[in-house]
């Protein structure tokens, strides 16, 4: 039992810090075909100069360069807390991986990664980020804060969740989602890294569990992780196979090509509700395909950020 945990620590991200900061900087890169230009060299030390503010330490050199105004900002400031929400559910660790990189992702490997990145982005602005991670118990809770140590330990901890390979360990998302939101107090921005698959389907609970995060001014981001070419188009071939609900354990045997439209029409009829549903409850609903990099969720923060700060 202990070689095989020791097989399990051994599997997963080598370095999740560092594959975040390649994430972050890649996006960077790209940042001055952007709306966000200008922001991108230099956003570990500025920030935007909001009307109103005082014009003391707005920095001209910058302004000359952009042709928009930031502020300096200082080691002491810490303008924004963000608190990171992973589902850490049976059905997150789908598809089956034994190693991670930047192009070899399952839905929690992506979550972590993604959440990785923005913690990068959240350090270099001097920010405070908190961390829970649930699946059919509340795992683990980290408060918000801005050291060191605090990073580190909230990076072990989605390295973690990415190896823990949880058995039929089902969802009731709604749940856990209330009891963080009675820990969160200070006006928080919110990211729910999650691919909606619930064993119990009471989504009305689920919503009213997304208000509660939004009662005390917050705003809530949800990141709906899902594999696209799998999941909704259920692109699979044609030869028999057994699919299994590793929530519940329950399984199917079929040719994919005997429900595959309707499969693909349920799932998505699904996914537009939720879409809509967000929109109804202003929760900013973003989807997250696996397959594809992270330009998406990055970009989300940016927009989120600039809103919750104006």
């Amino acid at each position: 039992m202990n070689l095989q945990n020791e097989l399990n620590k051994a599997e997963g991200f080598k370095n999740l810090e560092l594959l975040a900061k390649q994430v972050v900087e890649g996006f960077i890169a790209g940042m001055h075909k952007s709306p966000f230009h200008g922001f991108s060299a230099e956003f570990a030390e500025h920030k935007i100069y909001n009307q109103g503010e005082s014009t003391r330490h707005i920095d001209w050199k910058l302004f000359a360069k952009t042709d928009k105004l930031y502020t300096k900002r200082y080691d002491d400031e810490t303008n924004l807390r963000c608190h990171l929400i992973l589902d850490n559910s049976s059905s997150m660790h789908y598809p089956k991986l034994d190693s991670f990189s930047i192009d070899s992702l399952n839905k929690v490997g992506f979550s972590a990664l993604a959440a990785a990145s923005l913690m990068h982005i959240l350090k270099k602005q001097r920010d405070a980020v908190g961390l829970s991670i649930y699946s059919d118990d509340y795992d683990y809770y980290a408060p918000e804060k801005g050291s060191e140590r605090h990073h580190q330990m909230l990076l072990n901890h989605l390295s973690d969740a990415v190896v823990s390979k949880p058995q039929n360990k089902q969802t009731e998302t709604y749940k856990y989602l209330h009891e963080i939101a009675e820990k969160i107090h200070r006006r928080s921005m919110i990211f729910l890294f999650t691919d909606m698959f619930q064993t119990s389907e009471d989504e009305v609970k689920l919503f009213e569990a997304l208000r509660h995060l939004k009662y005390n001014k917050h705003e809530v981001v949800l990141f709906h992780v899902f594999d696209k070419a799998k999941e909704l188009n259920f692109d699979f071939d044609n030869k028999p196979k057994r699919f299994i609900d590793v929530e519940t354990g329950e399984y199917i045997n079929l040719y994919a090509d005997s429900i595959k439209e309707s499969y693909s029409k349920t799932v998505d009829s699904y996914f537009e509700a939720l879409r809509l549903k967000c929109a109804q409850y202003k929760i900013k609903y973003v989807e997250a395909d696996i397959n594809k990099n992270f330009n998406n969720i990055l970009t989300t923060y940016m927009i989120e950020r600039q809103k919750f700060s104006g």
